[in-house]
């Protein structure tokens, strides 16, 4: 359990480090008055910080070298 673990935080912390973040869209209505429709499209930038990718990574290694120990 601990080796899957270890992987799976070794590949998120790598993602984390490349990326450094997501962004997403959202739709909001800004008039609906009878037959006339409008929307705005909002891009929303969720940043994440590097030291969070460089920890998962080095909680992943630590899983998989103390894995092997025992």
């Amino acid at each position: 359990m601990n080796k899957i673990l270890g992987l799976v935080l070794i590949g998120l912390g790598l993602v984390g480090l490349a990326w450094g973040g997501f962004t997403y869209t959202t739709r909001e209505k800004v008039i609906d008055i009878g037959p006339i429709h409008a929307t705005r499209e909002e891009t929303h930038n969720v940043p994440l910080p590097p030291i969070a990718g460089a920890l998962a990574l080095i909680g992943g290694i630590a899983l998989l070298v103390t894995g092997k120990n025992t």
